[in-house]
């Protein structure tokens, strides 16, 4: 493919104070052509241009860096993966880290699997389902150091749906673009009742943008009561208050 500017993205790694193999360079530019191929056939993102994928999607996902240290991190559950974001983009830089990516459309798991696959990742699961769902199953509930979602949802709901998956001490972290303290406000009360505590808040700009972001870090301080999450689109029609 032309126009792809690696040095663009180097730059940009380098702001996030990341240095890359040139083997992780390359799975990334694997996973941009495989994006824009599959993109193609069916809609995975509006986001196509190399430079704009590279800085809203593979560094908005790494930003994570900001507010945590993932070297101790062993478990990451990706909730609303979508096209893969931030879960993939993780798995690259942080290879020995076991990762789940959960997302409700069949078509995307099958997008993810082609990508794994072709990007010979490991450690790497996909689950085709609902938050709701899976985080009732044993296996999965209360299991993960870490849950990240990108999800475009409010925090109330998206608490919900991904505190359930996280283990006493692990975290939560939300991806949010934005101004949000009013958001967070209505969602204290949500995460407390789920057993996390807000802990930080990063805002900041996508390097050399004037895209705003924050990271919300939620640490999980006691189990989840049994009752969470609740039925099926119940936490996205009635968040808790």
């Amino acid at each position: 493919m032309k126009n792809m500017n690696i040095e663009f993205f180097k730059d940009n790694l380098n702001e996030l104070e990341l240095k890359l193999k040139d083997t992780q360079i390359e799975l990334f530019i694997s996973y941009y052509k495989i994006l824009i191929e599959w993109n193609k056939v069916m809609n995975l993102t509006g986001i196509t241009k190399f430079e704009d994928v590279i800085m809203k999607h593979f560094i908005d996902s790494l930003s994570i860096v900001k507010v945590l240290d993932l070297e101790s991190i062993e478990s990451i559950i990706d909730i609303g993966t979508g096209a893969g974001f931030p879960g993939i983009p993780l798995k690259i830089v942080y290879p020995d880290i076991n990762i789940v990516l959960l997302d409700s459309l069949n078509k995307r798991i099958k997008f993810l699997y082609e990508v794994i696959s072709s990007l010979g990742l490991k450690y790497i699961m996909c689950i085709h389902g609902r938050a709701e769902d899976f985080s009732k199953k044993e296996e999965y509930r209360e299991k993960f150091d870490l849950c990240v979602s990108r999800a475009v949802a409010n925090l109330s709901s998206l608490a919900e749906y991904c505190v359930p998956y996280v283990k006493k001490d692990g975290i939560f972290i939300s991806y949010k673009s934005g101004k949000l303290e009013e958001e967070l406000m209505e969602s204290k009360k949500a995460i407390h009742v789920l057993g996390g505590k807000i802990e930080n808040e990063v805002k900041f700009f996508l390097p050399n943008t004037d895209i705003e972001r924050s990271l919300v870090v939620i640490r999980k301080v006691k189990d989840t009561p049994d009752v969470y999450p609740r039925k099926a689109g119940i936490p996205s029609k009635e968040p808790i208050k």
